[in-house]
């Protein structure tokens, strides 16, 4: 029922949002913001599963209402307070390989609805996922960004939490019968999760034109998940190092 709900105000949303896109607006057709190339990293917290280590482009920049916020792509559509409403979808790395008998885990497609409120005293990103994908899940997230701006560099400390509800949960850390009875794991078929997280992120200013970026991110998993026997830690590190050119 509640997930016939979220799919209901997803498509009324998109519906209204697709019309004021297609109208006439003010928003100016040129490239600003950043544009590179990263290397990502993330921890994997999957028994027998290794780190991932890749390298990627590098976007944080907006063309008229479509914009890129490194692992998140959107358009903007109404606007709210200090932003506007905004279709987005979340480039992620969640999926993974067989093995040990489990099966695999596609990675997800997740896409929705959201706004990044820049405020006197920060920014707040809201967002509201539907994974398209085999999951089937749905994903909430609330984070609090600050600056600091020192000589030729500008820190911004992050802060928030995200909730993964209990298909999403279930899909990619749960254990089916079927696999538990061809693994070393106990069937595992675990509710939703709500996680923490803390990141920094380092804007290096080399030349008028070239940037560092740098991140680091620590998410504290959910109960859920950390019981997980396929699970072995408790907190997920990522992070990336850009260099990026800057259009103004």
């Amino acid at each position: 029922m509640l997930n016939n709900s979220i799919k209901s105000i997803y498509c009324v949303f998109f519906a209204a949002s697709l019309t004021c896109v297609v109208q006439a607006d003010e928003f100016k057709q040129v490239l600003t913001g950043d544009v590179g190339l990263g290397a990502y990293y993330t921890k994997s917290t999957m028994r027998g599963m290794s780190d991932k280590l890749s390298a990627l482009p590098y976007l944080d920049a907006e063309y008229g209402r479509l914009f890129a916020r490194v692992d998140t792509l959107g358009v903007k559509t109404l606007e709210l307070g200090y932003g506007y409403l905004e279709l987005v979808g979340r480039i992620s790395q969640d999926g993974l390989n067989a093995q040990s008998g489990i099966g695999k885990r596609e990675t997800p497609l997740p896409l929705g609805i959201g706004t990044l409120q820049v405020t006197p005293v920060g920014g707040v990103m809201i967002n509201a996922f539907h994974d398209i994908g085999r999951s089937q899940g749905d994903l909430f997230e609330v984070i609090y960004g600050g600056q600091i701006d020192l000589s030729g560099v500008t820190l911004y400390p992050l802060a928030g939490a995200e909730y993964q509800s209990a298909k999403y949960v279930r899909y990619f850390y749960g254990v089916s019968p079927g696999e538990a009875a061809v693994s070393q794991y106990a069937s595992y078929q675990p509710n939703g999760a709500v996680n923490g997280l803390l990141g920094l992120i380092a804007e290096v200013k080399l030349t008028d034109e070239y940037y560092l970026n740098a991140h680091v991110r620590r998410k504290w998993l959910g109960d859920a998940i950390q019981r997980s026997p396929v699970v072995h830690q408790a907190t997920q590190d990522t992070g990336y190092v850009a260099l990026s050119y800057r259009f103004k």
